[in-house]
């Protein structure tokens, strides 16, 4: 049976990724001079301003203008030419210290959830780094568009930009049907080079020729023009791309997003947690696919639910396979942050390109898979 999956990712000067990435950048900050900071840092950008508000407590003294500026700028958003400057653009802070009736939950011995809800975690066997084979190419793509720009490989790309692929699985063997790739650039570029640069520099070099045939269509900047983007085009947001941050839709989302939340809030670290789990899960062989579906409620550091689903992958039945997950590992938020050194994690690591599928982040080691082997 043939079926179809369809995933989309960001450049870093996507303007909701942009804002991700300055909630990510004061987070670490402020975590790097108060390992115990309670940060929840929302961020707006407009064309003409960059808003941060939200609330945090921490020891920790830092320079969020500046932060903001040197991020925007890194991006490539640093001259007039773009409408948009991160050297010159007007920033508005609005911070408050965190609830002190959030803080009576979480801050007792044993860690409370620092917010109700459901998260989701997935692993599959589909790739090497056990991500969903079609948002893994999505993310290749825009990381790759990001790479030619910054060293000038394609000239008169902009920081804007995404990607889209639609991938065709009959029963097993993958086709992709569709690329999309909108990448913005100087006014006055030539687009058919333009075109033909990407279809070889980027999506040539990510994808292999087995993933396409002769019906694969390829769409690159299918308005015809892409000049005027980043916050300038769009406002951007913190929270907008929680589908692209984590497995492309593939799998159900709770709606937690993760980037400017502290490792207390549930939304993002038992979201890493459960992704932490299903990976081991995969690796160990006891299932193809796996998804660890796990709700807190404030305050109460015991989660309120636990379930795994393999899609009838598993080696042994559902059940089963959650008793020996229930052994294997501990869902409290306490836990979760120990465990997986959350304390210590750099947040802008996990920030571009999904927060999963990358080797360097704690949540992704593969270390309790003889533990889930022996039973």
């Amino acid at each position: 049976m043939k079926k179809l999956f369809t995933t989309e990712a960001v450049t870093s000067g996507h303007p909701d990724k942009m804002c991700d990435f300055i909630a990510d950048g004061i987070l670490d900050a402020y975590l790097n001079g108060d390992e115990n900071s309670r940060v929840a840092c929302e961020v707006v950008a407009s064309k003409s301003q960059i808003l941060i508000m939200g609330e945090i407590t921490s020891k920790a003294k830092v320079d969020i203008e500046d932060i903001a500026r040197k991020i925007i700028c890194d991006i490539g958003y640093d001259n007039d030419e773009l409408g948009f400057n991160g050297n010159t653009i007007k920033i508005i802070t609005d911070l408050n210290k965190q609830s002190s009736d959030i803080a009576l939950g979480v801050d007792k011995k044993d860690t409370g959830a620092g917010d109700q809800g459901i998260m989701y975690g997935y692993a599959t066997n589909e790739t090497d780094n056990y991500m969903p084979l079609v948002h893994n190419l999505t993310c290749l793509l825009v990381e790759r568009l990001e790479i030619v720009r910054k060293t000038k490989e394609i000239k008169g790309l902009r920081p804007d930009g995404k990607a889209q692929v639609t991938l065709e699985d009959n029963n097993g063997s993958f086709k992709i049907k569709t690329i999309v790739v909108s990448a913005q650039h100087d006014d006055n570029i030539d687009l058919e080079t333009l075109r033909n640069e990407i279809i070889y520099k980027v999506i040539k070099h990510v994808i292999s020729d087995d993933l396409m045939d002769k019906d694969t269509e390829i769409l690159i900047n299918p308005t015809g023009r892409f000049v005027i983007g980043g916050p300038v085009g769009d406002s951007g947001l913190t929270g907008r791309k929680i589908c692209v941050d984590t497995y492309g839709g593939i799998i159900p989302h709770g709606g937690g997003a993760f980037s400017g939340k502290d490792y207390t809030k549930v939304d993002r670290s038992a979201a890493y947690y459960a992704r932490y789990v299903a990976k081991n899960v995969v690796a160990s062989g006891l299932a193809d696919k796996c998804l660890i579906s796990v709700s807190y409620a404030i305050g109460v550091s015991e989660p309120l639910m636990i379930e795994l689903n393999s899609f009838d992958t598993g080696k042994y039945s559902d059940e089963k396979l959650l008793k020996i997950v229930k052994k294997v590992f501990n869902f409290k938020p306490s836990n979760i942050i120990k465990e997986l050194d959350l304390k210590h994690l750099k947040y802008q690591d996990t920030t571009l390109y999904s927060h999963f599928g990358k080797d360097n982040l704690s949540y992704e080691k593969l270390d309790k898979i003889e533990f889930l082997q022996n039973f």
